[in-house]
Formats: structure tokens, C-alpha cells, sequence
């Protein structure tokens, strides 16, 4: 059964189609450099040589993708992949922060696992949703999509995901907690506040019942604030 989308993904899906041309000249204005739609399709045809279009196709979300995916799917399952964790090392200019306060966002950067959720996608509909999911993801080059072995439960399957970019200039590495910390708090762009981000996460890992030490920590630290 097909996951009815919301009034908020019915917006953003609008952002990404007819908006996105006017998005993009208005974020591009403020120097950040983007992906060429060239680039977006190469990247794009790279994942699907890998994919049977006669099978329904996995993305795997740890941070927005979870309680805002905007995409259509029809099923959703928790699920977890190794040799990558979820870390707030991209900052964020614009969006859910700018130039005057920057946040951070999340994404998997090197190293032990992510427990997190697998949208499935319709094999009928894997070109266009992944379509409106590489302008949301790729187009400002801070993330690189891969193929992944997402487990849910005893069973593995291939899935789509995004991974920090460590050449991107955006990129940051070990951060000191309470610099993390005043950044999440900090942060707001034209999409809202990192600290909503943030806490939108938290409480999608508490609801599926996924306990994130890290994520708690910060939870615990920003509510000193």
C-alpha cells in the first residue's frame, strides 16, 4: 500500500519540481557551488546501472528521509548499515542556516554503523521519485550517493544512501561537543531552524525505538541551554 503523502512532502515535492529552477539561482547567488544537471544525471544513471527496474529500490534515510521523506513509497522498515555513522559534520549555509548563523546537518561519514529507516520505492516509480531525491540530496555536492547493505532485522538488502563528500568545502570533522552543540542551536536559513531539524530527528529514533548515544548526548546538552 502506497504511504499517503503529507501535506508538508506535497510542498516540498513541489519545491523540487517547479520551484527548484528559482531555488537554485537564489542559493547559487550567495557563491555556493552546485552540481551541473549534467552532473546530477551522470551521478543519477551511475546508481541505477546497478538497479533491475523490475524491482522495487530501498533508501536508506538517518536524518530528514526518516520524518520527511517526500517521497512515494510503499513501505517503511528500520534498519541498520556498517562501515558508516550518522554525524553532524556538514555546515549549513543555507537552508537551515546562513552565512550570519550557520548550522550543521547531518550526514554518514567512515566508520561504525547507523541504525536508521528504508523507504521502499516502487519499481514503477524509482526514475522519477530518485529524480526529485537527487535534486533534494546532490545538487549542492556536499553528498554522495552509494549503494549500501542496509540489514533489516537478519535480512540484507541493497540500498541507496547519501555520504558526506570529505573534499567539500562545507565538510568539518570532530567537532568539539559544545561547538556542535551552539551550531544546532544557532542555526536558521529559509527552511527553518537546525534545532527543529535536530529534535524532528531525536524524536523519529525514539519512535522507532532506536537509541542513537550520540544524538543523546547533544539532546542532553542542548536542553542545558
Amino acid at each position: 500500500m502506497t504511504i499517503e503523502l503529507d501535506a508538508a512532502a506535497r510542498q516540498m515535492r513541489h519545491r523540487l519540481g517547479a520551484d527548484f529552477h528559482a531555488t537554485t539561482l537564489a542559493v547559487a547567488a550567495t557563491g555556493a557551488k552546485m552540481r551541473e544537471p549534467a552532473e546530477l544525471e551522470r551521478t543519477l544513471q551511475e546508481i541505477l546501472r546497478r538497479h533491475d527496474p523490475a524491482d522495487d529500490l530501498h533508501v536508506f534515510g538517518y536524518g530528514s528521509l526518516m520524518w520527511h521523506p517526500a517521497l512515494v513509497h510503499v513501505g517503511q522498515a528500520r534498519a541498520r548499515v556498517h562501515g558508516w555513522h550518522r554525524c553532524f559534520c556538514l555546515r549549513s549555509l543555507f537552508g537551515r542556516g546562513a552565512p550570519e548563523s550557520p548550522g550543521l546537518m547531518l550526514a554518514l561519514d567512515r566508520g561504525g554503523s547507523c541504525n536508521g529507516m528504508l523507504l521502499r520505492i516502487p519499481a514503477g516509480q524509482v526514475r522519477e521519485e530518485l529524480a526529485l531525491l537527487w535534486r533534494r540530496e546532490m545538487t549542492w555536492g556536499s553528498y554522495d550517493a552509494r549503494w549500501v547493505t542496509a540489514w533489516a532485522g537478519a535480512t540484507p538488502l541493497p540500498a541507496v544512501t547519501f555520504v558526506v563528500n570529505r573534499g567539500h568545502e562545507r565538510y568539518v570533522k570532530g567537532l568539539p561537543l559544545q561547538e556542535t552543540v551552539r551550531m544546532i542551536d544557532a542555526g536558521k536559513g529559509g527552511l527553518g531552524t537546525c534545532r527543529s531539524y535536530f529534535d524532528a530527528t531525536v524524536a523519529k529514533l525514539r519512535e522507532l525505538g532506536i537509541r542513537d548515544g550520540r544524538m543523546e548526548q547533544l539532546h542532553a546538552a542542548l536542553q542545558r541551554q
